[in-house]
């Protein structure tokens, strides 16, 4: 059977590669079992990624709004646009999750113009420049201009005192992240002249969807137990984690949710925090 990509690419549908999305989701064997046998007899020839990730989707959910919401990270990721404001401020949240302190928009005079950091991290003496690429379509790559943009924006402000953190610093590195892929020569690119990636499969171990399951960063955009409209006012809170919502749970009370239904979100909320993913 072959399957269209949301490229528009026909290719041979591998059923080992939709079992491993499953486990990596949190979906143990007897549930996916399950997940298989309802939705496989119902596949058929030409049938887009999209619609198996719908049924996959939806079985889950049934099964488990945490498992389901592990499954949508990809898609829940593309919620935080269209912009990619969110995207900025949800990188800043992972950073400061594993050791960084941060700040967002801060404008940066160079030796020639001035730039508008996405985010700038700072862990022990090292100082970062983090450029994030938001992207709308889950299968864009970025291509090769992007980090060589990046790095000649990082070699403006080299080599220049700032007063960032309290203190005085000068970067020391940068970072691309997009919420998509990077194309090979992006890669080699970068490895090449030391910038930092980070995408959805890049790098192999420490990528950002082993990045969110390790640490429990999931976005608020993850929660099947809210509606988009819900999401975009936590959002508007500054709520961009599941895990603040529920370690802020009056957060819930802008949503006027009655009480059954804050139990469901807080539930699945606390499943994702507490849940862990084997590798």
């Amino acid at each position: 059977m072959n399957i269209k990509n949301n490229a528009g690419e026909t290719v041979e549908f591998e059923i080992s590669k939709l079992e491993n999305s499953l486990r990596n989701s949190g979906a143990g064997e007897q549930s996916l079992k399950r997940v298989l046998e309802t939705i496989l007899p119902k596949c058929f020839d030409g049938i887009t990624t999209g619609e198996l990730y719908r049924m996959a989707f939806e079985e889950l959910k049934k099964i488990s709004n945490s498992v389901a919401a592990r499954y949508s990270l990809k898609k829940a990721l593309l919620e935080l646009g269209p912009a990619g404001f969110y995207f900025e401020q949800w990188i800043a949240r992972v950073f400061q999750n594993i050791g960084y302190k941060t700040e967002t928009g801060q404008l940066i005079k160079g030796h020639a113009v001035t730039h508008e950091a996405d985010v700038i991290a700072k862990k022990d003496d090292k100082t970062y420049w983090v450029e994030c690429k938001f992207r709308n379509a889950e299968d864009t790559k970025i291509s090769v201009t992007t980090p060589m943009y990046v790095l000649s924006r990082i070699k403006d402000i080299s080599d220049i005192q700032y007063n960032l953190f309290g203190t005085k610093t000068e970067f020391t590195a940068g970072w691309l992240i997009t919420n998509t892929y990077f194309t090979k020569d992006s890669v080699a690119f970068s490895e090449y002249y030391g910038l930092r990636l980070l995408s959805w499969d890049y790098p192999k171990d420490k990528n950002i969807k082993s990045l969110v399951d390790q640490n429990a960063l999931y976005p608020i955009t993850c929660l099947t137990t809210l509606d988009g409209k819900q999401k975009q006012k936590l959002l508007e809170e500054k709520c961009v984690l599941a895990k603040e919502l529920f370690n802020n749970q009056n957060l819930l009370n802008i949503l006027e949710l009655n009480e059954e239904k804050k139990s469901e979100v807080l539930k699945e909320a606390r499943e994702l925090m507490t849940i862990k993913i084997s590798e």
